[in-house]
């Protein structure tokens, strides 16, 4: 593989912040499609916070939602937008009106550029309650991590779970992830708990369920829940229960018991 030259590496990098910029201008201004104009076709949009994985097709009615539009919401950056080569990364709070009033949201943002528009997005947001505008900044320092660095640990992170699927051994730990990941436990844990609002228990049965959803959606009745639980790495059904409810809303009764009325509703002629 040809080595990229020092001085491409900076105007790639350069222009991957640029780009990023201009893309949160619109989010400033409030402008929709020039915010839309700026994405990959191919995008996957990784909204960790809802579990979600948005499409380019689906990414304007989400975006839509979750944009400042009254006087009282809001966006704004808690650091500078830090880029290398065709990834960024930039932090901001987002303030807007849910069911109880406004809600505020730490949010930070790994973004990858290919072909001059933005192709994947990884962001990572927690609830603010009511803590100084001072604590919304990461003390990074004390680690030694840079927003930069933050941001490709981020990535790494996500690349291992996906590629890896360590999150099916019952057994894992944040040492051997951190371990496998190339970090130090420490790291890690600032990673999850700082930088992307959640424990590392978490983050693990999040992943958990994403496999156990790809197979509930695939299972035809009847539909042995419990043991799909267990072989996609939950080793307690009260943890596997609860994380389930906190995700879908719903019991695991009730969400298989819509897939068996759909699977129904196929087979019908």
């Amino acid at each position: 593989m040809p080595s990229i030259a020092p001085e491409d590496d900076c105007l790639n990098t350069q222009a991957t912040g640029e780009l990023v910029l201009r893309h949160h201008l619109c989010w400033r201004h409030r402008d929709l499609d020039g915010v839309m104009s700026y994405y990959h076709p191919e995008i996957q949009y990784h909204d960790f916070f809802q579990n979600r994985v948005i499409g380019y097709a689906e990414l304007r009615e989400y975006l839509q939602a979750s944009m400042p539009r009254g006087a009282d919401e809001a966006i704004e950056h808690t650091d500078r937008i830090r880029a290398d080569g065709d990834t960024a990364f930039i932090q901001y709070r987002i303030t807007l009106r849910g069911g109880q009033g406004l809600v505020s949201f730490r949010t930070s943002e790994a973004i990858t550029v290919r072909d001059g528009l933005i192709w994947r997005v990884n962001e990572y947001a927690s609830l603010v309650h009511e803590q100084p505008p001072q604590a919304l900044r990461p003390t990074v320092s004390r680690l030694g991590l840079s927003p930069q660095q933050l941001g490709h640990m981020a990535n790494d992170l996500q690349q291992y779970f996906e590629l890896k699927q360590p999150d099916l051994d019952p057994e894992l730990d944040l040492q051997r992830v951190a371990k496998e990941c190339g970090y130090s436990r420490n790291q890690i844990s600032y990673l999850l708990n700082q930088v992307l609002g959640q424990s590392f228990y978490r983050y693990v049965n999040q992943a958990r369920l994403q496999h156990l959803l790809a197979a509930l959606d695939k299972a035809r009745p009847p539909i042995k829940v419990d043991d799909l639980a267990f072989a996609a790495g939950f080793n307690s059904l009260s943890a596997f229960y609860s994380a389930f409810r906190q995700h879908t809303g719903q019991s695991p009764k009730a969400y298989v018991k819509q897939i068996s009325l759909r699977a129904r509703a196929q087979d019908s002629p």
